[in-house]
């Protein structure tokens, strides 16, 4: 059996790492947008919404990859909170398109800024080299794995 402790170990791997990482920093993000009345998924959506222009629930369905009766329910409650509004299409009445409020807009911020906070705790021992690199290569990394 091999050392597990050695290079070829699971503690080695990307895919570990990313994971594990990945988790705790989902849940902290968690723990503070909860105080704003939302999950990470409506910041998702916002942040979906944010990036290019008004969609209907279908389309940002498939650009987030994701069942269209999620973005239903998402919508739904950011809607209760007022961070976005529903217009129907005016060139196809059973299109819903949604955009963001100023509400919406502000909120994303609000996601946005615990977000660089949690950033800053988790790279606190990385050289500012060492950040940028880590945030290239993550970036590159989403771009070619992720969902647009």
């Amino acid at each position: 059996m091999s050392d597990v402790k050695g290079a070829a170990g699971l503690r080695a791997t990307l895919s570990f790492n990313l994971g594990t990482l990945g988790a705790l920093a989902a849940e902290r993000f968690a723990e503070r947008i909860e105080a704003l009345g939302v999950k990470p998924k409506h910041a998702g959506l916002l942040a979906a919404l944010d990036a290019g222009p008004a969609a209907s629930q279908q389309d940002l369905a498939k650009r987030l990859d994701v069942a269209p009766s999620l973005v239903v329910a998402l919508a739904d409650q950011l809607q209760e909170l007022g961070a976005l509004e529903r217009i129907r299409d005016p060139r196809d009445r059973r299109r819903q398109v949604l955009s963001l409020t100023p509400g919406g807009r502000a909120l994303l911020e609000r996601c946005a800024q615990a977000a660089r906070s949690l950033d800053d705790e988790l790279a606190a021992d990385l050289s500012d080299a060492q950040r940028s690199a880590l945030e290239q290569g993550l970036r590159l990394l989403g771009g070619r794995h992720l969902p647009h």
